[in-house]
């Protein structure tokens, strides 16, 4: 067994979506990124990534490069998920934390954790999704970022 850990952050800027775990959530601001700025799929690709011990999300899918821009990053998790099964490895669990003071994250932690779930052919009971705020702490406390955290085990086939 391994564990692998992934942190993202993205500032939130005015005229794009908002998209996290690979859903649109309605709200007037969207993530600032290279790809579509899902700061949880991107948090869950690194720990992943560093669960194997392949470096992290910036080496595989590098910003600058055409192919990735404006990517879903749903599309990032898939090709990350294809290095998994050539490592001949299985997620067992991801726990993961989306901390942002706004929107409220609540409403659609279940709809984020169903969505991975089918992206990732797992049991929702395998992923958790966690939200917290920084109480008016800091960049994302004024509402101006969002970042989320994730912890990934894995094992053999």
């Amino acid at each position: 067994m391994r564990i692998g850990y992934g942190c993202d952050y993205h500032n939130l800027i005015e005229g794009k979506e908002l998209i996290i775990g690979g859903i649109n959530i309605p709200y007037f601001k969207g993530l600032d990124g290279y790809s579509d700025a899902d700061v949880l799929i991107h948090a869950i690709c690194d720990a992943i990534l560093g669960a194997m011990g392949k470096g992290d999300i910036g080496e595989h899918f590098p910003e600058g490069h055409p192919e990735y821009k404006n990517i879903s990053s749903v599309i990032l998790l898939e090709k990350v998920l294809l290095l998994l099964d050539e490592y001949k490895h299985k997620i067992v669990n991801i726990d993961t934390l989306i901390i942002a003071e706004e929107p409220k994250i609540g409403p659609f932690k279940k709809r984020i954790r169903e969505n991975l779930a089918k992206i990732m052919k797992l049991d929702a009971q395998d992923i958790n999704i966690k939200a917290t705020t920084k109480e008016g702490k800091d960049a994302i406390g004024q509402s101006e970022a969002i970042a989320a955290e994730a912890v990934v085990l894995i094992d053999k086939k």
